[in-house]
């Protein structure tokens, strides 16, 4: 959950008067960091996997299952051993947005390719490991949400007052109680909704079935009447329901659309992520590229979650969920009636022209920043937002474009969590300013400078995957992450397309079976000559990107062909082709992703009503 550290929070506020020192000084540890390993080199492929997990409580004699308030007493427990123990720990656990939520991650990273034999080794003893301190009404799993999160008071254990209380998310549905103790979630929540002026606001597609009320996905509170002179934007704004004074108004209803009203329905859902340790800066920054153009196709063929608020959607991700969930821009900014919106390519400073951002901070990336020949300038075709004073700083101290490009639209972003004891500290041996930007831009893939001190490297994380039910189709995912590492350097892999393609891609993946019913814009040539003589894009299906077509080799065959002639052992052999085996599946539709199941099961069950 990005940036954690000790101490006493800001509220917004207060938090204003230090933005530009906190921007300033965070560009300055960014080039301290630059100036001390831009050289560093010759770094082995280290990597590690990040699972959420939620802990439910199970009562078997109602059939009813409801979120653990108790999981972060259970957190406790499970990282003494990390304080005690810490140089050989098996697994590491922090803290998540829901209190009902533990992060695990391996004790240490992997090395290469032979430890993809540790993976799922190492996912069941994590499983394990909290099995021992749950109770016996309580299990772990690994869900992409909760399904009826925010429907009643009982969704949770303890259950909570309806309506919710508390004053930091002003939700109608989640009461505050759910999310982490820790200082850091509450004060996220309440900044983002201060900073933004209203609550977040999450509509998402409602499925239509044959007696699905157009309405159900709305609170039924009273209306608010909008009177002729405002506009639909000014109803978003906070104002006080006088029978309710701790909660902000709902917008207008939305036929057949899910609405949502809590950064908890977002941050507390749950997924995979995988981060490489990369040879150098310049591999670094070329795995970032193209793991951010693979991205839309992972989220695909990990699908998982299909039901918001008791309710099926008609998508099958969670992706522009939590987008919406963090979605911290103003009025202003969110605007997309302003000419400059539209503009093609180019930068536009942020601070001077108040300009409006196409994205949420939670979204797919927006500039490539590989220096390789193979990026060319015009797959950089999204009018870029700049933090233009740093921008300016990372060209005068000899930062490159591309990369400068990248920082200063990182920088665009206010930090949301300052600590009042953690503003002035050493720009050298500290990098606090920086990741607080950093790790709250919460993109599709990340590029990770090292920690200074650290013998960590140049870093690039895969974060758009969905989590899944069993540790197999976890640890399959996390291996095929870590193979596509290997053909990236070992056929000098290029995926380049334009970067307004790579955002479509990524709405097409919302798509309800978007695995089997959708195309994909991909690169025709991947590889060789013909890579980089011909920059054709066409439109692809999952299967034909993973599996391959007659004119097209696939990404799991070349993934094959690397293990033909690279040094694996028979038996990590066998096992990767088993998980490759796992995804072929998934992406031809032998195999269904876990949402349709979850989908199939619940629209053909003797209680479903047809009704949504």
């Amino acid at each position: 959950m990005g940036f954690i550290a000790e101490g006493t929070t800001l509220n917004w506020p207060d938090s204003k008067q230090h933005i530009k020192y906190i921007k300033e000084h965070g560009i300055l540890q960014f080039l301290n960091i630059l100036k001390n390993m831009k050289d560093r080199s010759k770094d082995n492929l280290q990597w590690g996997d990040e699972i959420e997990y939620i802990v439910l409580n199970m009562n078997k004699e109602e059939k009813k299952a409801r979120v653990a308030l108790r999981a972060y007493d259970v957190l406790l427990e499970l990282m003494v051993e990390e304080r005690v123990n810490p140089e050989n720990c098996k697994m590491l656990w922090r803290p998540e947005y829901g209190r009902y939520m533990i992060e695990g991650t391996p004790g240490k990273p992997y090395a290469g390719v032979s430890d993809i034999l540790l993976v799922e080794k190492n996912m069941r003893a994590r499983r394990e490991a909290v099995a021992k301190m749950l109770n016996e009404d309580e299990t772990l799993v690994t869900l992409g949400n909760f399904p009826q999160l925010g429907v009643t008071p009982t969704c949770s254990i303890p259950p909570h007052p309806f309506p919710p209380t508390g004053g930091v998310a002003m939700s109608r549905f989640l009461p505050d109680s759910i999310i982490n103790p820790h200082f850091r979630f509450s004060t996220l929540t309440a900044n983002i909704r201060e900073r933004r002026g209203s609550k977040v606001q999450i509509n998402i597609p409602l499925f239509k079935d044959k007696n699905t009320d157009p309405f159900i996905g709305h609170p039924s509170f009273k209306k608010h009447e909008v009177s002729p002179k405002q506009t639909k934007n000014e109803v978003h704004k906070v104002e006080q329901d006088e029978d309710h004074p701790q909660f902000c108004v709902d917008p207008e209803p939305i036929p057949y659309n899910i609405y949502m009203d809590a950064m908890g329905f977002g941050m507390g859902m749950c997924c995979l992520q995988c981060t490489f340790q990369c040879c150098n800066l310049d591999e670094a920054r070329h795995f970032y590229d193209q793991m951010a153009i693979i991205a839309p196709i992972m989220l695909a063929l990990t699908a998982a979650t299909p039901i918001f608020k008791g309710l099926l959607s008609d998508q099958d991700v969670r992706w522009n969920v939590i987008s919406a969930a963090v979605d911290d821009r103003t009025e202003k900014e969110r605007s997309t009636d302003d000419e400059k919106h539209d503009r093609k390519g180019g930068l536009v400073d942020s601070v001077a022209e108040e300009t409006p951002f196409a994205k949420s901070r939670y979204e797919s990336i927006s500039t490539f920043i590989s220096p390789y020949p193979s990026n060319l300038p015009e797959y950089n075709d999204l009018r870029l937002p700049i933090h233009r004073p740093s921008y300016d700083t990372l060209l005068s101290n000899g930062v490159d474009e591309l990369l400068s490009r990248h920082v200063a639209h990182l920088f665009t972003r206010d930090p949301l969590v300052i600590y009042s004891d953690k503003i002035e500290i050493d720009d050298v041996s500290r990098s606090d300013h920086f990741e607080n930007i950093q790790s709250t831009n919460w993109q599709t893939a990340r590029f990770k400078p090292p920690p200074p001190g650290s013998p960590i490297g140049w870093r690039v994380e895969l974060r758009p995957m969905e989590v899944q039910i069993s540790d197999f189709e976890n640890a399959a995912f996390v291996a095929f992450a870590v193979i596509f590492t290997r053909i990236i350097s070992s056929f000098d892999l290029n995926l380049y397309i334009p970067i307004s393609l790579v955002d479509k891609n990524m709405q097409t993946a919302h798509k309800r079976n978007a695995v089997l019913s959708e195309k994909f814009y991909f690169r025709k040539h991947i590889t060789g000559d013909e890579a980089n003589e011909s920059k054709e894009v066409v439109e692809l299906t999952i299967n034909e990107i993973m599996n391959g077509k007659d004119d097209f080799t696939g990404i799991i065959p070349l993934m094959r062909i690397y293990m033909d002639s690279a040094h694996i052992s028979k038996e990590t052999r066998q096992l990767i082709d088993q998980y490759l085996d796992l995804i072929s599946k998934r992406a031809s539709g032998e195999l269904c992703t876990a949402a349709t199941w979850m989908r199939n099961f619940v629209t053909t069950h003797k209680a479903y009503k047809q009704d949504s």
